[in-house]
């Protein structure tokens, strides 16, 4: 999720100001309004808010670079702060590699997935034949046990002293 809902009124009225003191007191004001907005956004369960389970993080995006750098020069931590919150801050400069990175860790994340599925049928399909296998060594053993009575009660037909058949029989 791409939040560009970022106020820079602080920032804008600092860069106007002509008074130091003013500038300093705004300055500060922005870099509490950007630390404000990272935790609210922090503080949203977005998952939940769309019925998706893969929101990981929240970009941030500062729309005016200069803006996004005199914050992080003002509070160098406050980039962490908001990663700390699952909030990545990002600017017209970071946005698309960070895109482009999200789109590299889903594509991972989705050939991972992949191949797990046919790992998992692939374990299935192999079970299948373990049975079917273990099936047939029954089957080849019922037709052996079976031909050797047949065997046997020929033998007792038409071999041996005493027999019934002076022919053999044969199949």
């Amino acid at each position: 999720m791409i939040d560009a809902k970022v106020s820079l009124v602080h920032y804008d009225r600092s860069v106007a100001s002509t008074d130091e003191g003013e500038r300093e007191r705004l300055l500060k004001q922005h870099v509490d309004s950007l630390r404000a907005h990272a935790k609210g956004l922090g503080e949203k369960d977005y998952s939940k808010l769309y019925g998706i389970q893969s929101v990981d993080f929240v970009l941030m995006f500062v729309p005016i670079e200069p803006a996004f750098l005199l914050a992080l020069r003002q509070r160098p931590e406050i980039f962490q702060e908001a990663y700390d919150r699952q909030v990545v801050m990002v600017t017209h400069s970071t946005l698309m590699a960070t895109l482009r990175t999200i789109h590299g860790i889903w594509k991972h994340e989705r050939i991972a997935r992949n191949h797990v599925a046919i790992a998992e049928r692939a374990g299935a399909l192999y079970e299948k034949f373990v049975g079917f296998t273990e099936d047939l060594g029954r089957i080849g053993k019922h037709v052996k046990d079976a031909n050797d009575s047949y065997e046997k009660a020929l033998g007792k037909l038409s071999e041996g002293p005493g027999n019934l058949v002076r022919h053999r029989w044969r199949c």
